[in-house]
């Protein structure tokens, strides 16, 4: 939920990047944890802590709720080493989870009706569930937030400007919460719209400058809209102890190969973004009713419907939306290495579909909600690859 600085910045890799002029990145995924038998959410964190490897103990973290567990890969240069390190992660998390009596589920809401699961035993949680009250229903919300290095802060903060009329395609692209205690809810993501009730959720704001930026940061800790700043939950922000951009509004990804997708795109995005600020490029005057209306509709639809073309506003098949993005960073992909793999998973993506989509498919051809919680457990520790 707000762990945004648990990936940690090795300075000799972040010196080899910038003598390169290259970008790192790093990935945080939250996952919810089932009962090893019946489809429902169980507080077995702690349990899953007691076994996790040791060579994988530093990488992972509580989360906001006891059913949930997430992970941090360290920073990369290679989008081929921080697959690996997804994949060790899911399998070292699922294998302890399994050594608990629990399974490791990467999706984006809990699919069953649950009880009551209390939060992590952490005073920080618990202010913020006497502050906030009952803002995260069920057994949690688990999403993907990815990490790209940026060369200093005031480029950060125009950076988050460029970024905004891209993110609703991004997001559009993690879909993968449907399902919601048992039932449908005619959403792609269903967490994105539980996640929309906190106080500070929502596109980061036009910012003038790294000082607008920290204003606008104590304004809202002054309001009461949040206990920090790790309570600042755009779509987008920097990070409070390194030099990164966080890209952070969707959903965790069904498998490691699709959240290594997302942050290939991510972090040539910013890779493009960062040169059009050092060419005094002006960000887009993107109104934000639309900037809202066009994350609502990737919520609702994901890749598989409309989304808002932000430059003629009108709706568009969000498949050209996302090839229109990879074409936009095909030269930042290619430069970091990445357009090969970027290239091969898009089309996998593009064959399987989103999250969503895979969990409907299933219900769509007689499975129960159980059937998708088994099949997406397989798919999060990496031992039903789709090809």
């Amino acid at each position: 939920m707000d762990h945004a600085d648990s990936i940690v910045i090795d300075p000799e890799l972040a010196e080899r990047a910038e003598s390169q002029d290259l970008h790192t990145l790093g990935v945080e995924e939250e996952y919810l944890l089932v009962d090893a038998v019946e489809p429902r959410a169980v507080e077995a964190v702690e349990e899953v802590f007691d076994r996790l490897p040791e060579d994988i103990r530093d990488s992972v973290q509580h989360e906001f709720m006891r059913s949930q567990i997430e992970v941090a890969s360290p920073p990369q240069l290679e989008l081929g080493t921080l697959a690996k390190a997804l994949r060790d992660l899911r399998a070292g998390v699922a294998g302890a989870a399994e050594a608990a009596g629990a399974r490791l589920l990467a999706i984006g809401t809990g699919p069953t009706v649950n009880g009551r699961v209390r939060v992590v035993d952490n005073p920080r949680y618990h202010r913020m569930q006497e502050r906030f009250g009952d803002l995260s229903p069920g057994a949690g919300m688990c999403g993907t937030h990815v990490h790209v290095s940026i060369p200093d802060d005031e480029t950060g903060v125009q950076v988050l400007n460029h970024l905004r009329p891209w993110l609703p395609i991004f997001q559009a692209a993690t879909v993968n919460s449907p399902l919601f205690e048992g039932r449908e809810t005619g959403y792609a993501s269903w967490r994105f719209m539980l996640w929309e009730r906190w106080p500070t959720v929502g596109p980061a704001p036009y910012l003038r400058s790294f000082q607008d930026y920290e204003t606008m940061i104590g304004d809202l800790e002054a309001s009461g809209a949040m206990l920090d700043e790790g309570m600042l939950y755009w779509y987008a922000r920097l990070s409070a102890r390194y030099p990164t951009v966080e890209i952070r509004m969707g959903d965790v990804m069904p498998t490691a190969d699709d959240a290594v997708l997302l942050a290939a795109l991510a972090r040539a995005l910013v890779a493009t973004l960062v040169q059009e600020v050092h060419a005094g490029t002006p960000a887009p005057d993107v109104p934000h009713p639309l900037l809202m209306a066009a994350h609502w509709r990737a919520a609702h639809d994901g890749l598989e419907g409309l989304n808002i073309d932000m430059a003629t506003r009108e709706p568009r098949p969000a498949w050209k939306l996302m090839r229109q993005l990879f074409d936009y960073v095909r030269p930042e992909l290619e430069r970091h290495g990445d357009l090969e793999t970027a290239t091969t998973l898009l089309g996998r993506l593009r064959a399987h579909g989103t999250g969503a989509a895979r969990q409907r498919a299933i219900l769509a051809q007689g499975g129960s909600v159980a059937d998708v919680v088994d099949r997406f457990a397989r798919l999060t520790r990496g031992d039903a690859p789709e090809k």
